[in-house]
């Protein structure tokens, strides 16, 4: 299977033995650019990367506070059925002290509290208004006298996406046809869009949705270190759980490590700031975890710094790769066609040196030196308070796309 790849120059003539391109600044699949082998010759040797996070896993996940005996709270299990009970652990140093449990959403709603809380096990369900009525993701905080105790739980609840509803469409040079995704089970990606109606009525309703249970965890970003700096990544559950949850894995197992951005396209055919791409284990463009995602509807648009699944022309392909945007005005058309999951909070000037790397062949976006991705490491995210919007945090650029030099530290 060929994975995304992203083209600085896509219109350009291509041999006849490659497939067939997407248009200014899209994605498409890509031939293997050369025979690989599991390392690339553009790559140095270096030493072995730092010591990665293992993330606990099932009933044994838990903050880093609790397994110091002092105030945290953790899940009783990974997985809890749709009638419960859906149980926290609260552990505390001082038995008498009361705690607060509030649900929060992304934009630091508080969905519900729960005050008066002793340590020990508590089920949400009974205990915590706004659980039961869930349709996104939302995080757990636990606070004290008015202040956050740790970092939160993700509670995530477990239902299935609508049917993507997709056509064949053509690209702007008139020829080439790619799948175009319109909607998502009987609502229109573009409600303006009335060149759909018709195709709306042939729709055929999906199974309809149900609440499997729920999945709790901790919060965690990921630290991302490279030869050209570090970023951090903040991930976004209630966009797309399951995408977050695949790269969660991917991130912890260490399958990024020792990897690179092996595509860079700093800019359009236009000159506007496009991506940086990485998440291939064999540095081709071709090579994956050996599964493959269901697209999710995210609605968090692509703009810099915002982290999103690269994939090829079938919307159920993704798997690994991931592509960091460089700017809004050449990505906007990206949105709900790929599926953005995250965004960086810290690493701009990392970002920018990345996108300055010189290019070998500007046609693939291939670099002279591959960045090296050292490691990736999840580490504990920040506390969730009423008011807290991480979208927030989203780094901006400090830069113009292409004028930092590439720093190898």
């Amino acid at each position: 299977m060929c994975i995304l790849a992203l083209q600085a120059t896509p219109d350009d003539p291509r041999p006849a033995s490659t497939p067939p391109s997407p248009p200014p600044a899209s994605p498409t699949a890509t031939p293997k650019l050369r025979p690989t082998t599991l390392r690339d010759p553009t790559i140095a040797p270096r030493t072995a990367p730092p010591p990665r996070h293992t993330e606990p896993r099932g009933s044994d996940s838990r903050s880093a506070a609790g397994r110091r005996d002092v105030a945290g709270l953790r899940a009783a299990r990974l997985f809890a059925p749709p009638s419960g009970p859906v149980e926290v652990i609260i552990r505390g140093a001082d038995p008498q002290t009361q705690y607060t449990l509030l649900l929060i959403d992304s934009a630091g709603e508080v969905l519900g509290a729960a005050r008066e809380l002793r340590s020990g096990k508590v089920d949400l369900l009974s205990t915590l208004p706004g659980v039961q009525g869930m349709h996104r993701a939302a995080w757990l905080q636990l606070a004290a006298n008015d202040e956050a105790v740790g970092s939160p739980l993700v509670i995530q609840p477990l239902r299935e996406p609508p049917p993507v509803r997709s056509v064949r469409s053509k690209r702007p040079d008139g020829t080439t046809e790619f799948t175009k995704v319109v909607g998502w089970g009987s609502e229109a990606l573009d409600p303006d869009d009335t060149t759909i109606d018709e195709l709306k009525r042939t729709w055929i309703d999906g199974d309809p949705p149900v609440l499997s249970g729920y999945r709790m965890y901790p919060d965690m970003d990921v630290l991302v270190r490279t030869d050209h700096g570090e970023m951090r990544i903040a991930l976004a559950p209630h966009e797309a759980p399951a995408t977050v949850w695949n790269f969660r894995t991917l991130v912890r197992e260490g399958f990024y490590d020792r990897g690179g951005f092996h595509r860079i396209v700093p800019a359009d055919r236009e000159g506007r700031p496009f991506v940086i791409q990485g998440g291939d284990p064999t540095l081709s463009g071709n090579g994956g975890p050996g599964h493959v995602l269901a697209l999710e509807p995210s609605r968090l648009p692509h703009d810099y710094g915002v982290l999103s699944m690269a994939r090829a022309d079938e919307p159920h392909s993704a798997g690994s790769q991931f592509f960091i945007a460089l700017g809004r005005e050449a990505t906007a058309r990206l949105d709900g066609q790929y599926c953005a999951f995250g965004f960086v909070v810290s690493g701009s000037r990392t970002i920018d040196s990345i996108a300055a790397t010189p290019i070998a062949d500007a046609s693939t976006g291939r670099p002279q030196a591959i960045p090296v991705i050292l490691s990736m490491q999840l580490v504990a995210a920040p506390a969730r308070m009423p008011g807290t919007d991480r979208n927030s945090e989203r780094v901006k650029p400090i830069t113009e796309a292409g004028s930092v030099p590439p720093t190898v530290r």
